[in-house]
């Protein structure tokens, strides 16, 4: 089983938050957890403002960069080329999506596209749960 992880979903798997446990169980059970090139910058962006909003001390925070980056190789990154950012616009209008909402949307369909296999979709964002729902991805 393949689980496309939005940032939202990702972010859950190194900060303890609602749903942690539910994404963590996720991952155990997909065979490919993948993502867009994106989220690595969106993740370490949500890591660094909860840092700076005191969520947790400087060592917890290197300690969740680090498993991050640690992490990182392990998942299946789709690679933001210029198809995907011109599908990614096209999500955008056609869905009333955010820019990143719209890559990863995009992400996934590319993914979709090129594997030729079901691909389960993850996230915590409503307006992005309902397009992937309207462009045919199995929501988890």
């Amino acid at each position: 089983m393949i689980i496309y992880f939005d940032t939202s979903s990702f972010v859950k798997l190194y900060v303890e938050e609602e749903f942690s446990n539910e994404i963590c169980d996720l991952l155990t059970k997909c065979d490919i957890a993948a993502t867009s090139q994106i989220a690595y910058a969106e993740a370490r962006a949500a890591f660094a403002r909860r840092f700076r909003e005191k969520g947790y001390s400087q060592v917890e925070y290197q300690k969740i960069v680090s498993d991050f980056n640690k992490d990182w190789a392990n998942y299946l990154i789709v690679p933001v080329t210029n198809e995907l950012i011109f599908q990614a616009g096209e999500s955008a209008e056609k869905y009333a999506l955010r820019g990143f909402d719209s890559i990863h949307l995009a992400s996934a369909m590319t993914l979709k596209q090129k594997s030729g296999s079901e691909i389960s979709f993850s996230c915590f964002d409503s307006r992005l749960d309902a397009a992937a729902k309207q462009a045919s991805f199995r929501l988890v």
